[in-house]
């Protein structure tokens, strides 16, 4: 009981500020959050760049094709990060929640919404990662296999990249057609 009449005051409390000011400030929290992807392709291109250096160290002729190879699959590892930067940079420079009606609390928590839900980015972020530092690893050992390896790679990369897609649309509904905003 003690917590909801904390919550209810905090929420009247919020409620005294300028709507507009509210509506920026829940995005700038959200392109926050969304910006905590960027952990997922780091993480992944880590990965990538030390299975390089651990192909390069096998098969020292291959240098130049697994260099490639770890540098082609790192910078597809990076979509998650920028597809959050995407969104980040919407909420900070061309946000459309500002203009939106409805309840504001409803718009604030869609701003912080699309925000958290671009962390699913870090899952693919790691996955492509992982596929391009296997696919480095390999082409390190067989290099005659590249052109078969690497079509495997970017299959799997792909198909990894769906759930930072499902986010990025998530967030885009939530800031351009939010049904929640209706609702009221």
């Amino acid at each position: 009981m003690e917590n909801t009449n904390f919550i209810m005051r905090f929420l009247e409390w919020l409620m005294t500020f300028d709507r507009r000011a509210l509506i920026l400030a829940a995005s700038a929290i959200g392109a926050g959050f969304a910006m905590i992807a960027g952990i997922g392709p780091g993480v992944g291109q880590g990965y990538a760049a030390g299975k390089g250096a651990e192909a390069v160290s096998y098969n020292p002729k291959s240098s130049k094709q697994a260099t490639m190879i770890m540098l082609l699959g790192a910078a597809v590892a990076e979509t998650s990060g920028i597809l959050s930067l995407v969104i980040a940079l919407i909420m900070l420079f061309a946000n459309p929640l500002v203009n939106m009606s409805g309840a504001a609390i409803v718009v604030m928590a869609s701003a912080i919404g699309a925000g958290l839900s671009m962390i699913a980015g870090i899952g693919p972020g790691i996955g492509q990662g992982y596929a391009a530092g296997k696919g480095t690893e390999m082409v390190g050992k067989r290099p005659k296999h590249q052109s078969a390896i690497v079509r495997t790679m970017f299959l799997g990369q792909a198909v990894a990249q769906t759930t930072g897609i499902y986010a990025m649309i998530i967030a885009l509904i939530l800031m351009f057609a939010n049904p929640l905003v209706a609702l009221l």
